[in-house]
């Protein structure tokens, strides 16, 4: 006749046990060792590169921005612009007469003879 079911678990949980404790028996102190005390977070390659890029990113901003500030023909410092026109002194233009220049009033009146 054929095992039932349950003799089977049972049988194949009675070898699983004995082999478990076998190998239990088999590990001694000397075999255990301990682990070493956790450093932390280590610095990776990768960890390291993104620093490096970020620090050459700041660099190459701070050049930038001398150079934006330093150069003669910066933005900030822009070239004078020439005047609209050409500064002179000039002198004022004299008054015209309203009448046209000719004989003077003392000439023109009439002189009687004495």
């Amino acid at each position: 006749m054929k095992p039932s079911a349950e003799d089977r678990r049972l049988a194949t949980e009675d070898r699983l046990r004995a082999a478990l404790a076998a190998r239990a028996v088999l590990v001694t102190h000397r075999d255990l060792r301990r682990d070493a005390p956790p450093q932390g977070r280590s610095w990776g390659v990768r960890r390291v590169r993104r620093v490096a890029f970020a620090a050459l990113g700041v660099a190459a901003a701070v050049v930038a921005v001398c150079l934006l500030v330093l150069l003669p023909g910066s933005p900030l410092d822009p070239a004078p612009v020439p005047p609209a026109r050409a500064p002179g002194i000039s002198e004022p233009v004299p008054a015209t007469p309203a009448r046209p220049a000719g004989p003077s009033d003392a000439d023109s009146r009439v002189i009687s003879p004495p």
